[in-house]
């Protein structure tokens, strides 16, 4: 049903709280070594109600979902083919304040990416953008301003 069908339906208590899905763009580390694979998983992508458009890179066994899609339910497509997915763990190495560390260097990663471990720690832990400034400068440490 369209604009007004929906209007006219919740005025006559059809009302039904779904929530709308995103338009997102969803990536996916999938190992795939042939094109039989590549296939199979862009098949199921493919099948999926709300998805645009789906572009499988085989060589950084990178996957790229666009559409009304929720992250979890692709990740559950793609592992109900047989290949185990997560979500796109590497960002490029010149967003990350230290891209040498030992959580955050990756041999696998593609070329000029790195593990994105900082996104991980700021999910756990809330912070706010007081307490970044308040930590530019220290009076413990006269060392420690970042601007000089």
């Amino acid at each position: 049903m369209g604009g007004a069908g929906n209007y006219f339906s919740n005025l006559l208590g059809g009302y039904s709280h779904k929530r709308k899905r995103q338009f997102q763009t969803v990536e996916l580390k999938v190992r795939m070594d042939c094109e039989g694979c590549e296939l199979k998983v862009r098949n199921a992508l493919a099948s999926m109600k709300g998805v645009q458009s789906v572009d499988i890179n085989r060589k950084q066994y990178k996957v790229t979902v666009i559409g009304y899609i929720e992250p979890s339910k692709v990740v559950k497509r793609v592992q109900s083919t047989g290949k185990r997915a997560e979500i796109w763990p590497y960002v490029p190495y010149n967003l990350v304040t230290h891209p040498y560390n030992p959580q955050t260097y990756d041999k696998k990663a593609p070329a000029g990416h790195v593990r994105n471990v900082e996104v991980i720690t700021m999910a756990n832990q809330v912070v706010r953008q007081e307490d970044k400034l308040s930590t530019m400068f220290s009076d413990d440490n006269p060392n420690a301003c970042s601007i000089m």
